[in-house]
């Protein structure tokens, strides 16, 4: 059974920097899409970027430049490096691994920015 475990979330002032981590079992990262989504209150969830296996890297519009996904095969990790955040980026976060029909979720990490 997949598993992935979200950490790295809290609460930062505007302009700060968060780095948020997603532990995975097996070697699931060199093969599935890794990707972050997040949902804030009364909206619906939106992919916030992805990486494939052939390490392609897509981000979403209001946070590219500001945000970074990478990871490491070594420590099955993927991680999401937000700098420069914006009240707009509060929402829970999560990780999700893709791969054809089969889709795993971890539980969430919240992400508040205000002052």
């Amino acid at each position: 059974q997949v598993q992935l475990v979200e950490s790295g979330g809290g609460l930062v002032q505007p302009g700060g920097s968060l780095r948020l981590s997603c532990a995975t079992s097996d070697n699931i990262i060199t093969i599935y899409t890794m990707s972050w989504y997040r949902q804030a209150p009364g909206k619906q969830r939106e992919l916030v970027a992805f990486v494939n296996r052939l390490n392609k890297k897509h981000y979403l519009p209001s946070v590219k430049g500001r945000f970074t996904i990478s990871q490491n095969d070594a420590e099955k990790m993927v991680y999401l490096e937000m700098d420069n955040l914006k009240p707009e980026d509060t929402a829970i976060y999560y990780c999700n691994a893709r791969l054809e029909d089969r889709s795993y979720w971890g539980q969430g990490t919240q992400v508040t920015v205000s002052s």
